[in-house]
């Protein structure tokens, strides 16, 4: 069933990792199977059956040619560091190339306690397994880099996060799983050395263009691109309204991908200060924060690559400061890049950032629907009339009425036919998010009543989410004040 394994992270050096086999679980149950994303892996499926799948993803057997291994990584959580994290839950069964020879990694997240579970029981709830299902394949069908979910197994267990919890295994597929963290767990021991092999893995497997560059500037390059990424993927968040949630440096990878969707959500009413996660006191990770966040998260990777961009510590540090100050630049185009094509500006004019953020402000004041209020921008590029839509939205309708008139006069100055600019804008501009509460009553649905069928369908429209489904309005719709969701938490 699976595809060959190639295993290139378990021949690194065996501190990178502790060997640990899957924990068998009791009953395990297929209740989710991306088959797409299986074809494109290259698993054999012709004589597919689910309670045969289900074996495989839980663990239960290890497939032929998998070396399983939990990896070893440290990071700053809200800003404290911790030496030793490391896989706690989650098994690396190995890497795979797909039908585009590109390397997957494929990993059990819930496959038990291993040598880094630090006292916790390595199992995984059944709500924030569906969870990341959903909001990662959302991303993914948004052209958002993001790990992916490729299974969803019940395992009849139960888990205690407070209460009893139905427990779960996620079989997810990601570029791979370094992360900042990964770096800073050899930094944080004087394994240079370490870092150099993870630095020059890392750079085989994402980077390789930069095999041809000499010593500091091939890792010198590898913060630059790992910057790159960073910037354009936080600006594609942004123009979302998606928020992490958990922005540590442990949940940064070095690929540029989306990764581990614990309290994560997509913000409805427009407040660049909203916060979902239950952990997040301080807003730390607010939405608004989420980019300069990423450039803090970059510095902590650049301190651990300082002795191999110069054996000159000063110049070391000079050298990775110069390129930690041009981040904000960086985002700024990438975000403006995002925004522009939102707005449906075929062309870069200097008023752009003002008129950009003089709506975010009036939607701001206003309590704006974030998604909506892009979408329907979108039929009143196509059609003046629709306006009036859009204003429904605004606590104030006159105030965004004004902003209008000076998006319709900036959209005189390019060249695209209304037909042209609203095509476009329909593809930057999703109409179907995973709304809270349409994931909250999904996931309820689900571990309460073994009822799957909610998430079914939200998978559904939420994998399309630039199609117009007739029938399925209501999943476009903001909550109602009664169905407010204001916090998610991690299942840890």
């Amino acid at each position: 069933m699976f595809p060959p394994f190639t295993l290139r992270y378990s021949r690194l050096p065996e501190r990178f990792y502790e060997r640990f086999e899957p924990v068998p679980v009791p009953e395990p149950h297929l209740v989710a199977f991306n088959r797409p994303l299986a074809e494109a892996l290259g698993f054999e499926l012709s004589a597919f059956d689910a309670e045969e799948a289900a074996v495989w993803f839980s663990g239960n057997v290890v497939p032929r040619g998998a070396e399983p291994l939990a990896q070893a990584y440290a990071g700053h959580q809200f800003g404290g560091f911790v030496p030793r994290l490391g896989d706690g839950r989650a098994v690396l069964l190995g890497e795979v190339t797909d039908r585009d020879g590109r390397l997957r990694d494929i990993q059990l997240k819930g496959a038990g306690r291993t040598p880094f579970s630090r006292g916790a029981d390595g199992r995984a709830p059944l709500g924030p397994v569906l969870r990341e299902y959903l909001v990662s394949e959302a991303m993914h069908a948004m052209g958002i880099p993001s790990t992916r979910a490729l299974a969803a197994v019940t395992t009849g267990e139960r888990v205690m996060r407070g209460i009893p919890e139905p427990g779960a295994i996620l079989t997810r597929v990601a570029a791979s799983h370094i992360r900042v963290g990964t770096f800073q767990y050899f930094a944080a021991r004087g394994d240079f050395e370490g870092v150099r092999e993870l630095a020059d893995h890392a750079i085989e497997r994402h980077y390789p263009e930069l095999t041809k560059r000499k010593g500091g500037e091939r890792y010198l390059g590898l913060l630059e691109s790992v910057q790159a990424r960073q910037a354009a993927l936080i600006a594609k968040w942004m123009g979302v309204g998606f928020i992490h949630g958990v922005m540590n440096t442990d949940n940064t990878s070095i690929s540029g991908e989306t990764i581990d969707f614990g309290p994560c959500a997509f913000m409805e009413q427009y407040d660049p200060k909203m916060v979902f996660s239950s952990i997040d006191e301080g807003g730390r990770y607010a939405y608004a924060n989420q980019p300069w966040i990423a450039q803090w998260n970059l510095a902590r990777l650049a301190e651990t690559l300082l002795p191999l961009i110069d054996d000159d510590t000063d110049r070391a540090i000079e050298r990775a400061t110069e390129l930690l100050q041009r981040f904000p630049e960086q985002y700024e185009a990438e975000w403006l890049d995002v925004m522009r094509a939102k707005l449906g500006l075929e062309r870069e004019q200097p008023g752009d950032k003002a008129l950009i953020e003089a709506l975010l402000a009036t939607m701001h004041r206003g309590r704006a629907d974030f998604t909506l209020t892009f979408r329907r921008l979108a039929d009143a590029a196509e059609n003046p009339e629709a306006e009036a839509t859009v204003e429904t939205l605004f606590e104030r309708p006159e105030e965004i009425a004004g902003w209008l008139a000076d998006w319709r006069e900036r959209l005189a100055q390019d060249l695209w036919t209304e037909d042209e600019r609203a095509r476009c804008m329909r593809l930057a501009n999703p109409a179907f998010i995973p709304r809270n509460h349409r994931v909250q009553q999904a996931l309820t649905a689900a571990m309460d009543e073994n009822d799957f069928g909610p998430f079914e369908t939200l998978l559904e429209v939420v994998t399309h989410p630039f199609d117009d489904q007739p029938g399925r309005e209501e999943y476009a719709r903001p909550a109602e004040p009664t169905e407010r969701v204001f916090r998610t938490f991690c299942g840890t």
